[in-house]
């Protein structure tokens, strides 16, 4: 065991002091050490039950022989942060969450974890020092919010947001606004919609780091406190057959994920967060991979935003695992790789089955042929970008607009709220990009304001940063090379024609060579200099964060110190 080199021997006696002082027994002193990383907070409501979820976690870990021992990480509120200073510190917090999981366990040598996430950039981030650390591990989140209703509708949080659009466009009052705003949100969770928790969430079932149900049972159901304890009880079986992260997460398993994804319609956050757990693996990973299994995998799901379902509504059709299970019958999923279950993926989903199939629809008439997400590739991206093409209803769309460039999302979001955006532009928004942001901010206000006032099929954005998993519409996020990388997308002017065709997986810039060569040669001599963009920023932990952050072609991890 880790632990040993604290509790064994003579000159250990002052350590095992301080764990008396803790309470510990001496029976329990002798037990393996498993740390519960728990990431409550009052400040997300994702979180704010997550005190229960880690007491039935220490629960099961005690039930089958360990001492487990809670400690905590930061956790940020993408939808409290949004609009605002705060989304720069979101995606960048992701991997604040996997250093400060590192130092806990590496100073306090313990033998296994148990990972209690719920949103967004947590669970990715302790995905990452899962596979980091690669000690026996295992993923348990808070688990879905369940949906508000109003005026016999579902809601969820992105409601409020497109409420916001169509309050600007006129088409609703503040009063039906504040009525939308008291019923979106309704219990505790990660947000109810396939957004970017719930996303990742799934895909924790579809790696082999959670058990069964992890992804949709509800926050607020029994059911989810059953299964803490069964992962904490399940977490000392890993132990015991020394069961680690790298055994089960393989470039077969990232596959699997990215299958899952393109059959639920995914996040396009999945697509920073795959890259950056490979890389804490040392897996090797390209973004056209995504589009391999994309391109031949059906979306049988279309939940929120894309749809009218939500992730209580994919529970009761049979979950994750039901989908799963389709996907293996058909060849899209491979069975073998491991899973914390102890048992392959194949004899995991023996039982799987679905219960409802306007939910989960049958491999013969999904909504569509390819998956949920795509990664296009151009002289404007080429390092790729990417669009959640199963949000939209035109999956062979060639839209050719004119570019409206802002340097930020705060100059986009008033033009777009001051009714500066018409039908056929084409918003760029730059310098938000990992290092230009710094942080890759998510932009739902642009995107929902633009659906809410009805402009999103009708009007293009594209952006170096990212958006939220609430966004819909046609949205292309990630463009790399980013603008402060020097990418295409910084030699942009207002006026330029931009062509997307998601047929081909294309997005270019229309313009000759010579005009390009021009724009090149000014920007070399203009070049905007990183500590002007939101100098307030660059003094403390995102001026570092920049200086180390990679490309979102390259899943936006720190670079690794040779």
């Amino acid at each position: 065991m880790n632990s040993d080199i604290l509790k064994q021997g003579v000159d250990r006696a002052p350590h095992r002091s301080l764990m008396k002082a803790l309470g510990l027994t001496d029976r329990e002193i002798e037990k393996p050490f498993v740390g519960v990383v728990n990431s409550f907070t009052e400040m997300v409501p994702g979180h704010m039950h997550l005190r229960q979820i880690a007491d039935a976690v220490k629960a099961g870990i005690r039930e089958n022989g360990g001492t487990p021992f809670e400690f905590s990480t930061v956790a940020v509120c993408d939808g409290l942060a949004m609009g605002h200073q705060g989304m720069h510190f979101s995606l960048a917090s992701r991997e604040l969450i996997a250093d400060s999981i590192e130092v806990m366990t590496r100073a306090h040598q313990l033998d296994a974890l148990v990972l209690i996430p719920s949103c967004d950039k947590v669970v990715p981030g302790m995905m990452m020092a899962a596979m980091r650390l690669n000690i026996p591990a295992i993923v348990v989140s808070g688990g879905p919010m369940l949906p508000g209703r109003y005026e016999g509708k579902s809601l969820t949080l992105n409601s409020a947001f497109e409420g916001v659009g169509q309050v600007v466009a006129g088409k609703k009052d503040e009063n039906w606004l504040h009525n939308i705003e008291a019923k979106a949100c309704p219990t505790a969770g990660s947000c109810a919609g396939m957004f970017t928790a719930n996303s990742m969430n799934c895909l924790t079932e579809a790696l082999g780091l959670a058990l069964p149900g992890n992804g949709t049972i509800p926050a607020v159901y029994s059911e989810r406190i059953i299964l803490a304890k069964e992962t904490g009880y399940q977490v000392m079986e890993l132990f015991r057959k020394d069961i680690r992260p790298r055994d089960i997460v393989t470039e077969t398993a990232l596959k699997n994920g990215v299958a899952l994804d393109m059959a639920l319609g995914c996040s396009t956050n999945t697509i920073l967060h795959l890259p950056a757990i490979a890389n804490e693996g040392d897996i090797p990973w390209e973004l056209r991979k995504v589009n391999e299994v994309s391109s031949k995998t059906p979306q049988i799901c279309k939940l929120s935003p894309a749809g009218d379902y939500v992730l209580a509504d994919l529970h009761e059709a049979g979950g994750v695992s039901a989908v799963l299970k389709q996907l293996l019958d058909n060849d899209y999923f491979d069975g073998n790789p491991l899973t914390v279950s102890g048992v392959s993926q194949a004899e995991r989903l023996q039982e799987a089955q679905v219960l409802n199939s306007q939910v989960i629809h049958p491999m013969g008439t999904p909504y569509s042929s390819q998956g949920g997400l795509k990664v296009l590739f151009g002289n404007l991206a080429p390092e790729g970008a990417v669009i959640k093409q199963g949000a939209l209803a035109d999956q062979s769309m060639v839209f050719e607009g004119t570019a409206q460039v802002f340097d930020g999302e705060v100059a986009a979001a008033d033009a777009i709220r001051n009714l500066k955006i018409k039908e056929g532009d084409v918003v760029v928004i730059r310098y938000e990009g990992p290092k230009g942001g710094p942080g890759m901010r998510e932009m739902l206000g642009p995107t929902s304001t633009l659906a809410g006032m009805g402009l999103d099929a009708t009007v293009a954005l594209i952006t170096d940063g990212r958006f939220s998993g609430a966004s819909r519409g046609l949205s292309i996020g990630h463009v790399s090379p980013e603008a402060a990388l020097g990418g295409e997308i910084a030699l942009l002017q207002t006026g330029d024609k931009i062509r997307i065709d998601l047929k081909e997986g294309t997005l270019d810039w229309v313009v000759s060579n010579e005009e390009r060569k021009s724009r090149r040669e000014k920007y070399e001599q203009n070049q905007v200099q990183l500590e002007n963009l939101n100098p307030e920023l660059r003094a403390g932990y995102l001026g570092r964060y920049s200086q180390f952050v990679q490309s979102a072609s390259r899943g936006a991890a720190f670079r690794k110190i040779k």
